[in-house]
């Protein structure tokens, strides 16, 4: 097809043949024009080539993010799949593209849940086990693009999302990490951080609380005083569809953090899996005393914390506002909006989660760097 660009193009070449050398040139005029019309042409072709060679939102995950084969995955929906090579779900992942090609994880607020979890998610869960003596190794680079819109500001897990986790298998099965992203309506900055769950010792898990670290904006302490009423916008926080990064790096029992975005201080942090810092009851920090009170978990942890339990890594949106009573539990009980469980409706009205990836890893754990 020949467009206004190309004639512009054809027009250029004529000009710059000056009329005179043509009349007196034994080239004949219309085979003159019909090369520069077969050279633009052959131009075009190959612009269009270049162009369909590049990454479409009509691409599966695996072609854009390298390393699924070692992950499987549960969605939004309820279904699992364990081979990513070529899948993907238009509702729950799927791919889209800005300047770059991304990995897109979505999930409403009310779904199909996994059996020991309230909450919707569509996250890749590793198919490897390790020990925190063992360790490993996860990094990944997002930009999270919307967290619900509804919920109870007053409950610490409304409008946030979980984008990355460590989970054991064995023994509670809790979870030494989760880094979550939380934005509060109205705010054009959410918080970034990570928390850290108690592993207590024996078989009632009953006691069991998460200590949240700041690392960008809030901890997870920090919510509203009324159902609809939410603290100051954080300085210092992440905007919707603003890039981040994180590095978990387990090495010899110690759970190394790396937090990076443009524009804000890069932020480190350490934690032992192998030797407990809430192994007595004075050890409880403040921040679990008041957040916890209402649901009276003040349990500590075992002394040798996550030894030997086997773990693994978790990666995507498990969204952890839900559509149950606040009353319930006001730490992790949102009551925000579900729409019966209807995706399409809750994806109507701002009720999901959608966390976009262009990169990750996961290999071994390797020697943190000074």
């Amino acid at each position: 097809m020949i467009t206004f660009e190309l004639v512009d193009q054809l027009y250029l070449v004529i000009l710059f043949v000056n009329q005179k050398l043509l009349m007196q040139s034994s080239l004949n005029i219309t085979a003159f024009v019909s090369l520069c019309l077969t050279l633009v042409s052959c131009q075009e072709t190959t612009q269009r080539q270049v162009t369909a060679d590049e990454p479409s939102a009509a691409t599966s995950p695996s072609s854009v993010m390298a390393g699924l084969d070692a992950w499987k995955i549960l969605l939004g929906n309820g279904d699992s799949q364990k081979e990513l090579t070529g899948f993907t779900h238009e509702d729950y992942f799927f791919t889209a593209r800005d300047e770059v090609s991304w990995v897109v994880y979505k999930a409403p607020n009310g779904g199909i849940t996994s059996p020991n979890s309230h909450n919707t998610r569509t996250e890749l869960g590793q198919k490897k086990r390790w020990t925190p003596a063992e360790g490993g190794k996860l990094t990944g680079t997002l930009k999270v693009q919307h967290v619900s819109t509804s919920g109870d500001a007053r409950v610490a897990a409304s409008y946030s999302v979980v984008v990355g986790q460590i989970h054991s298998e064995d023994g509670h099965k809790n979870e030494p990490l989760k880094i979550f992203y939380k934005k509060f309506p109205g705010h054009a900055k959410g918080s970034v951080f990570w928390n850290y769950e108690i592993n207590p010792a024996g078989e009632d898990n009953s006691g069991r609380w998460d200590y949240s670290t700041a690392v960008w904006g809030y901890d997870m302490s920090t919510v509203g005083e009324a159902p609809d009423k939410y603290p100051a916008e954080p300085a210092e926080g992440i905007e919707l569809g603003e890039e981040f990064s994180y590095a978990v790096n387990v090495y010899r029992g110690i759970m190394h953090l790396t937090f990076k975005s443009e524009g804000h201080p890069t932020k480190t942090f350490s934690k032992n899996l192998l030797t407990s810092d809430f192994a007595s009851k004075a050890d409880r920090p403040d921040q679990i005393t008041t957040l916890y009170a209402g649901l009276g978990r003040d349990g500590i942890e075992r002394p040798n914390a996550y030894k030997g339990e086997k773990q693994f890594f978790k990666q995507g949106a498990y969204n952890q506002t839900n559509g149950r009573a606040p009353a319930t539990n006001m730490v992790w009980s949102t009551g925000a909006n579900t729409y019966g469980g209807d995706a399409a409706i809750q994806y109507a009205n701002g009720s999901y989660t959608e966390v976009w990836y262009r990169e990750s890893s996961l290999g071994d754990g390797t020697p943190p760097t000074k």
